[in-house]
């Protein structure tokens, strides 16, 4: 959906669609004035009728006909990075048209990925910090709505997206989430959910240590069970939480939620963990759905967690994930949570936090409250990249 179009676009048609001015009408120079246009396309009663609304003739506005502005994208934008130290470049995802990018901060977008990877569906992306030209992608949406694209596993790119190589998960319909480590690009962690509808064993937390030449399961629960998100501690990159979700979509039903579902903690970059899903504080019996983690680069102690269950909302702790408080329970923040359950934590405020559904929130006040702080762009938002030197620059999908 594009933004509603603003007046002057409307004026700015008028203008060149007018018929000429006479040179009363005309400014120096011989071109007519913003006005003298409208004043020639509009009657003259509707003009000085203030109080009415503008009515414009039918064979006026016969001549009109919708054309596409641009951007000349994909589908929904499912995915997003910027990259840290070149403010103009972003990457974003389509479910439909691969991966897109720009080098300008967004006023044009391009495809980087046509006739190079085998999907078309891309649903994570992530840019090394220290390597700006690496870049990894996931195919696959994990959205799990009723059209999905499956993809075919994980491209990495060594020049900033100029050509592609697959290097692995090809039996994975999504690729949940891709995170590499902050100050060494040759480890790489990957989220996989698996396949959308039967039991699949390519499920959960994977690692790579060569830069994602080989990789190794690290996290996983059962066949049925994927996992669906990855936050790392930027000032510790060897803890890092993760999610699991026991879930499934067919042609005719789906699910959202199990015994297989649950939330983990690692404190040796993944080589063992601790689940944290009923410590004190989150609901210590029921179904637990999808959840969506963040870790404040401010303070490594407080980590968000948005947790699908039917006491669920935003829970918040402040020791590391030991225990927790549940802080926000409204439902615009954690309604269709199959669909979003997405939080973001702020890397200069730790009591700023982000959360995505049917609209984009922003609380300032550890996720008590929330402002919506969508500018009209969209109701549908799945994905959020803060600039670690700038909680100011940010990329939305």
């Amino acid at each position: 959906m594009r933004p509603a179009l603003k007046p002057f676009v409307l004026l700015a048609t008028l203008f060149a669609v007018a018929p000429a001015v006479p040179e009363t009408a005309s400014r120096a120079g011989g071109a007519p004035s913003l006005a003298d246009a409208v004043r020639l396309a509009l009657p003259t009663a509707t003009l000085h009728a203030q109080d009415q609304p503008v009515v414009l003739d039918s064979a006026f506005l016969a001549g009109y006909s919708w054309r596409n502005l641009g951007p000349d994208r994909g589908g929904r934008s499912i995915a997003v990075s910027g990259v840290k130290g070149r403010p103009q470049e972003a990457y974003f995802g389509a479910t439909g048209g691969g991966l897109w990018k720009t080098v300008d901060g967004g006023e044009n977008w391009f495809p980087v990925t046509d006739f190079q990877i085998n999907s078309a569906s891309v649903g994570a992306v992530a840019v090394a910090e220290t390597d700006p030209d690496l870049v990894f992608i996931g195919t696959g949406e994990t959205c799990i709505r009723g059209n999905i694209l499956p993809g075919d596993g994980v491209y990495r790119s060594r020049d900033a997206g100029e050509t592609w190589e697959h290097v692995g998960f090809a039996d994975s319909d999504g690729i949940s989430k891709i995170r590499i480590h902050p100050t060494d690009p040759d480890i790489i962690y990957v989220a996989s959910f698996g396949k959308y509808g039967v039991p699949s064993e390519e499920r959960g937390v994977f690692r790579s240590t060569d830069g994602g030449d080989s990789w190794e399961r690290i996290l996983f629960r059962d066949e049925r069970t994927g996992a669906i998100d990855i936050a790392l501690d930027r000032n510790n990159p060897d803890v890092l939480y993760a999610a699991l979700w026991e879930a499934f979509r067919k042609e005719y039903t789906m699910s959202s939620g199990g015994p297989g579902s649950g939330m983990f903690k690692s404190v040796d970059g993944g080589m063992t963990w601790t689940e944290m899903t009923r410590n004190p504080g989150m609901p210590p019996e029921g179904v637990v759905g999808k959840i969506g983690l963040a870790v404040s680069s401010a303070n490594s102690d407080r980590v968000y967690a948005l947790f699908e269950h039917d006491d669920g909302g935003l829970f918040r702790s402040d020791d590391g994930g030991e225990s927790w408080e549940l802080v926000n329970d409204e439902r615009r923040i954690r309604q269709r949570a199959f669909y979003y359950t997405h939080v973001f934590a702020d890397h200069h405020d730790e009591d700023v936090v982000y959360v995505q559904n049917t609209s984009f929130f922003r609380s300032t006040d550890g996720g008590a409250t929330y402002e919506v702080i969508n500018n009209g762009t969209h109701v549908d938002f799945h994905d959020f990249w803060i600039d670690p030197d700038d909680p100011a620059h940010v990329v939305v999908a």
